[in-house]
């Protein structure tokens, strides 16, 4: 029906891996001034942070927490997900000119952070998501290098591929950077993840299944998606409250049909890792569809049986 990025793990680990998020502090450049201020109009960082995942512990103490939360599953193994913010950014000049740069002290404290989730003998990779504009090559190779040990995936949040919704949204990055990232950590051997924002400002349905044939031609080895979701003190949110007719949000039966045209147009070669977000019910405005990440997934591929539907139906059209 769809590749399944939970199955792929599986059979590369032999057993049931489970992600872990970390919060090592890091910042963004659309927030701390290099390329911008505010953050993305639709981000609020606490509506998907756990409950563990606190900057003020450690990285070894958020993973420990971590793993006694899924502790269910004794014999799973976990990766650490650098989730919030930008995870390989540090702030020591302005990279809105010159490309990114990162010192060697900075280097170091990058290297220290990951090193330091790898040293937990359960864990047995990192997925770090970050932005198409804050990586190097010396940083991409010490990727490359460590992925002959672990399993290693650079997550990067490409959101849209049209760089008019990217300037909307004060992403700070084009689709081309998006590109040539994904090109350069592909091209030494590192797992590629991409995330995906459908229904953003200005774009409905025709747009959302060109994004599926965009990133289709491109080297990505996992895809997140998810709805346009309005969050308390956003920037979004402000936009909203003052004009919500501009704004289409999806219905849950129009997402899914959304869904199932982007999973047929999409590279079956592409594992799918998520649909939806789920944002608590405190910090979400608009669409609340009132479902379960499982529940939302059965009625989805319910619906794929009764249209004989599955993933890359129309990519070789």
């Amino acid at each position: 029906m769809y590749n399944k990025y939970a199955d792929v793990l599986n059979k590369r680990f032999d057993c049931r891996v489970q992600k872990i998020s970390v919060n090592a502090g890091f910042t963004c450049p659309n927030r701390d001034g290099s390329k911008g201020t505010g953050g993305c109009i639709y981000c609020n960082n606490r509506s998907f942070s756990p409950t563990y995942c606190n900057p003020q512990k450690t990285i070894t103490q958020q993973i420990e927490e971590g793993i006694y939360f899924f502790r269910k599953y004794q014999s799973q193994k976990y990766i650490a997900y650098f989730q919030s913010y930008t995870n390989t950014y540090v702030p020591d000049n302005n990279i809105s000119s010159g490309g990114y740069k990162i010192s060697q002290n900075n280097f170091d404290s990058l290297i220290a952070k990951y090193e330091e989730a790898l040293s937990n003998p359960k864990v047995v990779g990192i997925a770090v998501g970050t932005r198409p504009d804050c990586v190097t090559e010396q940083l991409l190779d010490y990727f490359a290098e460590l992925s002959r040990k672990y399993y290693i995936l650079l997550e990067y949040g490409v959101e849209s591929t049209n760089n008019r919704t990217l300037e909307i949204i004060n992403r700070g990055h084009t689709y081309e950077d998006s590109v040539r990232a994904i090109a350069e950590t592909s091209k030494r051997g590192i797992e590629v993840g991409c995330h995906l924002i459908l229904g953003l400002p200005s774009e409905g349905h025709n747009e959302a299944i060109f994004h599926a044939k965009q990133i289709s031609l491109l080297p990505v080895d996992v895809l997140k998606i998810h709805q346009l979701q309005i969050i308390k003190d956003t920037v979004l949110h402000k936009r909203y409250i003052l004009n919500p007719e501009e704004y289409k949000l999806f219905s849950l039966d129009e997402y899914i049909e959304l869904l199932i045209d982007f999973i047929e147009t999409l590279n079956p070669r592409i594992a799918l890792d998520r649909f939806i977000s789920q944002s608590p019910a405190e910090w979400l405005v608009a669409p609340n569809w009132n479902i379960k990440n499982f529940e939302f997934v059965h009625k989805l591929e319910r619906r794929m049986k009764e249209l004989h539907s599955y993933q890359g139906k129309k990519y070789f059209e």
